[in-house]
């Protein structure tokens, strides 16, 4: 079948520029898409705080709605029956861009919560569908690694973003306004000059476009949601703790955000090879049994009176262990039908996304009574993680996705 003159198939590829190479496409949105997420979310609790009035009731409200383009993050499927994923991810990329930069020209309630829908249907269909390329596109053999190496690209963008804020926030006396039309126009453009400046790669094998559930992949979609359920509780907490626990101002969460940055720069690309070597197993097994540690500590703040450089130490190590994540898509990569990647991504990103939507909002009102519950929940949860991620065999593959499926051959665990 002959191919659009547009469209260029992935084996081809290697005799295009380096820097236009499929590789290089997927390092320049995961750059691209940070610089105006990472810029929203260093300034959303100190902006909903100082101009909107936010309680912790009021921000479980808003990651609530945040979640909710997460949880039909399925319709990517539909999408990409008349459109191409490249072409969608590049155009979500672009929403994500333009509906962060308005974000502060809507400083109520209503408003924000609007702004924050458009700009989390970019984000989220932006990852639902770089998730998958970054599977079609990456040699099994190479992809933790590679993997490794995207996060700290994202990780290096972010951190050009952080030290701005931090330099010129106070030295410049900057607005809301002018730091989110500076970023979200960065995002956009990045995602113009990759729609332009990129053919459309053709993957060797054709991905299903409808929706795919499959027995085997049961404890996928079980991790996947412990993940998203996990996740929520210290995205929409810990960062808003830092802010009305111990009063940091915008200067100082984005100097806590950076070094954060730093670490994930440093660590990312050695995680990756770590979990080349170790396998994901236990990569998966470590990240959990560490966020277990993470999550009591956070609640002996509120127990112990712990203090400021403990909260921002654990907000540190946190963020080290998430990025063993990368285990969880090898994982998947290794006992996927190669077909199957487009559309389980779409439905992996439903399912982790499924407590995101009542979750910030319930908890919300538990953290106005007990915020040392809220992480005690994280806790257990991450406990239950850590229990599936023992389920994962130490050599996944079709046929051998659990410990409870092997094929022959296969030496019993």
């Amino acid at each position: 079948m002959k191919l659009h003159p547009n469209i260029l198939p992935l084996a081809e590829a290697r005799h295009l520029p380096v820097w236009r190479r499929p590789i290089a496409l997927l390092f320049l949105m995961s750059a691209a898409m940070p610089i105006a997420f990472a810029t929203w979310s260093a300034l959303l609790n100190n902006f909903v705080i100082e101009v909107a009035g936010f309680d912790g009731s009021d921000i479980g409200w808003l990651h609530t709605v945040r979640e909710i383009p997460g949880f039909f993050a399925i319709g990517v499927i539909a999408i990409i029956m008349v459109m191409r994923e490249q072409i969608l991810g590049v155009i979500s990329l672009l929403l994500l861009g333009v509906a962060t930069a308005l974000t502060a020209y809507f400083p109520t309630m209503g408003g924000i919560l609007t702004i924050t829908m458009l700009s989390s249907i970019g984000f989220h269909y932006y990852e639902t569908v770089n998730q998958s390329l970054q599977l079609q596109w990456i040699d099994k053999k190479r992809a933790p690694q590679t993997l490794g190496w995207l996060i700290a690209a994202g990780s290096a963008a972010t951190f050009v973003a952080y030290i701005c804020i931090v330099l010129t926030w106070r030295a410049f006396d900057l607005s809301y306004n002018i730091v989110y039309m500076i970023a979200g126009g960065i995002t956009a453009a990045m995602a113009l000059f990759a729609f332009l400046a990129y053919p459309q790669f053709e993957a060797p094998n054709p991905q299903i476009k409808k929706m795919v559930l499959r027995k085997r992949y049961w404890l996928y979609y079980a991790l996947q949601f412990m993940a998203g359920a996990r996740r929520q509780i210290f995205v929409v907490f810990a960062a808003f703790m830092m802010v009305e626990q111990f009063n940091f101002e915008v200067d100082q969460i984005t100097s806590l955000f950076l070094i954060t940055l730093v670490a994930n720069m440093v660590f990312a690309p050695i995680l990756g090879r770590i979990v080349a070597h170790f396998g994901e197993r236990n990569a998966l097994v470590f990240e959990y049994a560490g966020l277990l540690c993470v999550f009591l500590a956070y609640g002996g703040i509120y127990w112990f009176g712990w203090g400021v450089v403990v909260g921002a130490a654990l907000y540190v190590i946190n963020h080290i262990f998430f990025a063993l994540a990368l285990a969880l898509k090898t994982y998947f990569q290794k006992i996927a039908d190669p077909g199957d990647i487009a559309p389980t991504a779409a439905v992996a990103f439903t399912i982790n996304h499924i407590a995101a939507v009542f979750l910030p909002a319930a908890l919300g009102y538990l953290w106005l009574t007990s915020p040392s519950a809220v992480f005690l929940l994280a806790a257990v949860m991450a406990g239950v993680s850590l229990t599936l991620a023992l389920l994962i065999p130490r050599h996944p593959e079709p046929g051998n996705e659990t410990i409870f499926s092997r094929p022959m051959g296969v030496p019993a665990e």
